[in-house]
């Protein structure tokens, strides 16, 4: 049974503001306790349109106690919202004001009719596996949260040069890609960043990581598919001494020759799906919703 659910967001806009109020009215229907994320509230408080949240408990981290964690915004929502989740196990559930995503999958003009669902149980979990970085230096995004949903990315910083990233797959050497950058992703990734640099859709309960090199002068660097138990180290050089490394949305330098190495971690995150959606459903929206743009 549900009793303490968490609110969380990044941005408001006036056309977002019914969709919250939609959401809070069926909790409130349900006597369920609401708590918002800080930073969210004070930005809710300062558009002074929502009066409804002037009554609700905030917070700066979670705890076991939360049963469900509501977002609201696009898929960018729900990879910042991984860092204050963390290893607690709190199903995550994204309410879609955005364009069609793959992990904010309710959508806004069914709120009230998909979390009335949620509320009954009527739902599946889907368990998302995490990429866990380590270097000799973590800095920044590294240093808070070494961890990302959808990928690691890794390239040049102020220079227009290649840079070289040599690779090994458990301390066997694999190969040196010159190149922009390198792009390691998760299943959930694969329809990301990896996706437009030419590498595959990977369904989420495939148990590997992709290799995608980011604009590649090795005529035969292709991306690479790799079981996921394995741990891949980088090793990167140029002509710049420092490069960038994102974890989904957060960025950080690195010194070149840094040694990176990056694995699965020993917890996931869990996405919520209602019974009517799947992975495949909404791929499927997301190709004719492409093709829907291009005519």
């Amino acid at each position: 049974m549900v009793k303490h659910v968490a609110i969380f967001g990044q941005s408001f806009y006036p056309e977002t503001e019914k969709y919250l109020l939609q959401l809070l009215d069926v909790l409130n229907e349900h006597r369920i306790d609401v708590v918002i994320e800080q930073d969210y509230f004070r930005l809710l408080k300062k558009e002074k349109s929502i009066p409804e949240i002037n009554s609700l408990k905030t917070f700066v981290s979670l705890d076991k106690t939360i049963d469900l964690f509501f977002t609201i915004g696009g898929d960018g929502t729900i990879l910042s919202a991984v860092k204050l989740v963390k290893d607690l196990n709190i199903p995550i559930i994204g309410i879609n004001t955005g364009r069609l995503g793959f992990l904010a999958t309710v959508p806004k003009n069914e709120i009230k009719k998909s979390i009335e669902e949620i509320l009954d149980g009527k739902y599946t979990v889907s368990e998302r596996s995490i990429l866990e970085v380590s270097c000799e230096s973590q800095e920044g995004a590294l240093h808070s949260f070494p961890f990302a949903l959808n990928d690691i990315a890794i390239s040049r910083k102020e220079t227009t040069s290649m840079i070289t990233i040599e690779t090994w797959l458990n301390d066997e050497f694999l190969n040196s890609y010159w190149s922009d950058g390198i792009i390691i992703s998760t299943p959930t990734g694969s329809t990301g960043y990896s996706l437009s640099c030419g590498g595959p859709i990977i369904t989420p309960q495939t148990k590997s990581f992709v290799i995608t090199p980011i604009a590649p002068h090795n005529l035969n660097a292709r991306p690479l598919v790799i079981p996921d138990d394995l741990e891949i180290k980088l090793k990167i050089s140029g002509r710049e001494d420092q490069y960038l490394i994102a974890l989904d949305s957060r960025l950080a330098s690195l010194d070149k020759d840094t040694i990176v190495r990056i694995k699965k971690a020993d917890f996931k995150i869990k996405l919520v799906w209602l019974f009517s959606d799947s992975f495949i459903t909404t791929l499927r929206k997301k190709l004719l919703w492409g093709q829907d743009k291009r005519n």
